[in-house]
């Protein structure tokens, strides 16, 4: 993993790790900092981390198929949205693009592990838009705002 040297406040957080699932650690622990800095709780904060393991993990699992030694870019950004503060995490693959309406999870009646975690991510935060990122694979925004 890479993480330049910590940004200022207002300048975006930026990490580049290989699709091994070795890496989450890193990214979880950053993603926490970011969002204890912003003023978000410790329940949050926890759900936060979840949301972006999973996106992550999805993105080795379905857009390298399990291959450990593809590119995963992340950028978690502070923001301010009608008076509120938040953070943005924007992750992108170099892997293979699909239909951004055909990202959902497995019908939730369906009760083993696995497949939850579209559902979990679109429930954690505010936002969630998926898209083709140009060159090939995909771009994943995700906004989670502080407040109600």
């Amino acid at each position: 993993m890479s993480v330049l040297d910590p940004p200022p406040a207002d300048q975006p957080t930026r990490i580049r790790i290989q699709s091994d699932p070795g890496n989450l650690p890193k990214v979880r622990e950053a993603v926490r900092k970011v969002a204890h800095e912003v003023g978000f709780d410790e329940d949050c904060i926890a759900r936060i981390v979840l949301a972006v393991d999973e996106a992550i993990t999805n993105v080795i699992k379905h857009g390298y198929e399990g291959r450990c030694d593809q590119a995963v870019e992340v950028c978690v950004t502070r923001v301010r949205e009608n008076g509120r503060e938040g953070i943005r995490f924007e992750i992108r693959d170099f892997g293979k693009q699909v239909d951004p309406d055909t990202i959902c999870g497995r019908d939730l009646k369906d009760v083993r592990p696995g497949g939850l975690g579209v559902h979990i991510i679109r429930s954690v935060m505010d936002r969630v838009v998926y898209a083709p990122a140009e060159g090939g694979g995909m771009r994943l925004s995700m906004i989670k705002l502080l407040g109600p």
